[in-house]
């Protein structure tokens, strides 16, 4: 299927890309839970992963994309978030499209969010960017880069404004809908900007019907002030996960998966790696088919 697209962000080129494109997802299992009447309510697993991949540098920081793609292969995900990634960014990555070619490797879907959409390194050279991607195993029904509130590291004397980075796709479980955001929230000790961003966010959420999940690179643990608004809205899927950052001996749980409260949680698990500065999250869920 074609995917839609509600509306571009403005002045950002927006693109899905369908890696293995004519691929057919994984079948998941049915399982049976109790409705109203009394009938079995079919539901559908859906296994989602968030990753900061560092842009394919490890703890080491040693740029290896197939050390990424070989950590991401092993969380067997079906849906991942994943945050810092370079598409033709820079010699750090050796200038690779590192969003298709993790796609291509993991014989995924992928829709690539820009933060930074720059001119290229040299004339004859590609676009290069920075930004969030969604990697899927099952079809992409739509997806949206979105704007939140940003302080730019690309520009001198930054001030918050809208700029992109916010990834929306729409993924279709075997009937089951979910909208799936990643994010990537400000770095700084000044938690302002992370509650600009926070609130931009449940805008863009309160927009959409249906089952959400919410993944990223929060900068902030679960407890902050900042993400208080958050839990009105969603729930942490993990809320006993060990640390995430840094991927050695971690000290912090930043990075986070959230649900909306229509989607149940079965299982989630911190996953130790050193094929970033930061480790993955995993977590199972269970989505109710549309109509149920």
């Amino acid at each position: 299927m074609k995917p839609r697209f509600r509306r571009a962000v403005r002045g950002v080129r927006v693109a899905v890309v369908l890696g293995a494109g004519l691929l057919t997802a994984a079948t998941p299992a049915t399982a049976a839970g109790s409705g109203a009447s009394g009938t079995p309510r079919p539901t559908v697993p859906l296994r989602v992963a968030t990753y900061n991949i560092h842009a394919g540098a490890g703890q080491d920081q040693i740029f290896d994309l197939e050390r990424t793609a070989a950590a991401l292969r092993g969380l067997d995900a079906d849906v991942i978030g994943l945050q810092e990634v370079d598409v033709h960014w820079s010699a750090r990555s050796a200038f690779v499209d590192e969003a298709h070619a993790l796609a291509r490797e993991l014989r995924m879907r992928v829709f690539f969010a820009p933060i930074y959409d720059l001119d290229p390194a040299t004339p004859d050279g590609e676009r290069r960017q920075f930004g969030v991607a969604v990697l899927s195993r099952h079809p992409v029904l739509g997806a949206e880069n979105h704007e939140i509130t940003r302080l730019s590291t690309q520009t001198p004397d930054p001030v918050p404004a809208p700029a992109p980075g916010f990834a929306e796709v729409v993924v279709d479980v075997r009937g089951a809908h979910v909208h799936v955001y990643t994010t990537h929230l400000d770095y700084r000790a000044d938690p302002s900007v992370r509650q600009a961003q926070v609130a931009d966010m449940l805008e863009v959420l309160a927009a959409d019907r249906g089952p959400k999940v919410l993944v990223g690179d929060f900068n902030a643990e679960a407890t902050a002030p900042e993400l208080a608004p958050l839990w009105r809205e969603l729930r942490d899927a993990a809320p006993g996960g060990g640390g995430t950052y840094p991927a050695v001996d971690p000290a912090k749980r930043i990075d986070l998966v959230t649900v909306s409260p229509d989607i149940t949680v079965t299982g989630a698990r911190t996953v130790a790696s050193d094929a970033s500065d930061h480790r993955p999250v995993v977590t199972d869920l269970r989505l109710r088919r549309r109509g149920h």
